[in-house]
């Protein structure tokens, strides 16, 4: 069938065709390091984590570029509000750029717990400005900006195709239906390029440039530091859908406006994480969580992975403690099976199980491979690929080396750490695992011929013994008490 993604810019969903066979260039917006990231945040860079990794499961080379956002973005998108960087440098007594270096080393710690790999290309905004210089050159060249109270904005007016991705008609939207507080403006739905004098006195930091000794506009940054690395054109731009009414669609005026050309093909872009108020997490209204808040609560890094992948990325989740205890017994659950697995695969006193080649396996494994494939090709339906998953690891007399090989080449997208896995980092006798695996599966089987008082015997000779049964939609999972 082919991979398919839904393209935000058309609403539809398209085959991939990427522009060079075989490789992909993709853009995924980056953190703005003013504090640290909260959970929704890092439900971004989760799915960008996971397209990149279904892409090379897929067999595309990827380069992927993220930005890192260290000076221009203004707490509101429409360039108003207060600096976000400067904001926090002031409350914290600190230069800019340690509160930049502080909060960028943060977002990649909490990023690696959640086993997201590094971006090909991490470039940051402040290393960039005579890109940024460059283009805003050849977009006034081409006639689309004005200067006003000296500042350079691009003008929206001029730009016929403006709004195109969130399928905005400025002829008819209502005068004033953007907030805007920048009087030099010609139009609310205008963004400044450049900043040389603003609300802001004695900007930490600025640079030299045609119109003045100023700074860069937010949206800028994007296009500019994109086409260094991908070029021109390229394959997929993503971001969360927050970015779609003014970041992004920003973002395409002044690309093709410099270039004349159609600037990305693929549109992706992530729903909220939301809560029991229906609102989204939010740093200015204060109270976000973040993954180390989640650490303190008992709960594992990869919890909160497995939690997002049981969610289609275009969905919003609802985000509850309840939900992520769920997800971490079910994970737990998932783990002792593929180290019951690893255990059945290895041979008696080897270290490593054997596996068979991918090519040679067992046709319920070679079908759980074949639909697992066609989900990640379905627009990345995670929560399906995640049962193929868990249908695999529980597929009767299927030979456990068959199913753990399909397991690891399946994790390979989905990014849970599978293949890393040891008994001995679980602290647990390989031979008192057997046991307990055997006595679930004994209990399972009472179960189901109602044999209720065997069951609970069983359980409760568990119990003696420290190991407590947990039973879950996923099945049954254990822990030592």
């Amino acid at each position: 069938m082919g991979l398919r993604l839904y393209n935000t810019l058309g609403r539809t969903l398209e085959e991939f065709v990427p522009i060079n066979p075989g490789k992909v260039g993709f853009y995924g917006c980056g953190p703005t390091v003013y504090n640290f990231a909260h959970i929704g945040n890092l439900r971004a860079y989760v799915f960008d984590d996971t397209l990149v990794r279904v892409l090379e499961y897929l067999g595309y080379g990827v380069t992927h570029v993220m930005n890192i956002t260290d000076v221009g973005h203004l707490s509101g998108d429409a360039d108003d509000g207060e600096d976000k960087m400067v904001k926090t440098a002031q409350e914290r007594h600190k230069s800019v750029m340690e509160v930049a270096r502080y909060y960028t080393d943060a977002f990649f710690r909490d990023t690696e717990r959640l086993n997201v790999r590094r971006p090909s290309v991490v470039c940051k905004a402040t290393e960039h400005v005579s890109e940024m210089i460059d283009l805003i050159k050849r977009i006034e060249a081409k006639g689309y900006t004005y200067s006003a109270g000296g500042n350079l904005y691009f003008d929206v007016s001029k730009f016929k195709d403006y709004g195109k991705l969130a399928m905005l008609r400025l002829d008819e939207q209502q005068a004033g239906a953007r907030v805007d507080v920048d009087a030099n403006k010609r139009s609310p739905y205008d963004f400044a390029l450049w900043f040389t004098k603003s609300k802001f006195e004695d900007q930490a930091l600025q640079w030299d440039s045609p119109w003045g000794r100023g700074y860069p506009g937010w949206h800028v940054e994007c296009s500019a530091m994109s086409m260094k690395y991908l070029g021109e054109q390229f394959d997929i731009h993503a971001g969360g859908i927050d970015h779609i009414p003014i970041h992004h669609t920003n973002e395409i005026a002044q690309s093709e406006a410099a270039t004349g050309k159609q600037w990305v093909r693929y549109w992706l872009h992530n729903e909220f994480l939301v809560f029991g108020d229906g609102g989204k997490m939010s740093k200015s209204k204060g109270g976000f969580l973040t993954l180390q808040s989640l650490i303190d609560a008992g709960f594992e890094p990869l919890d909160y992975r497995y939690f997002l992948l049981g969610a289609h990325y275009r969905s919003q989740l609802q985000f509850s403690q309840d939900a992520l205890a769920s997800a971490k017994s079910s994970r737990r659950s998932l783990v002792e099976r593929v180290l019951a697995l690893r255990d059945n695969a290895t041979p008696a006193g080897g270290a490593e199980p054997i596996l068979p080649p991918l090519s040679e396996l067992e046709p319920a494994a070679a079908a759980r491979l074949a639909a697992f494939r066609a989900a990640l090709e379905d627009d990345l339906s995670t929560p399906r690929a995640l049962a193929e998953l868990w249908g695999v690891l529980k597929e009767q007399g299927l030979p456990a080396s068959h199913a753990l090989a399909a397991a690891y080449d399946m994790d390979r997208a989905l990014g849970l750490g599978l293949a890393e896995l040891r008994r001995k980092e679980a602290g647990v006798d390989p031979a008192l695992v057997k046991e307990i695996e055997a006595s679930i599966a004994e209990r399972l089987a009472a179960k189901k011929a109602k044999d209720f008082a065997k069951a609970d015997a069983i359980r409760d000779g568990l119990k003696a013994r420290g190991v407590i049964l947990e039973d879950g939609p996923a099945g049954t999972s254990w822990k030592l008490g």
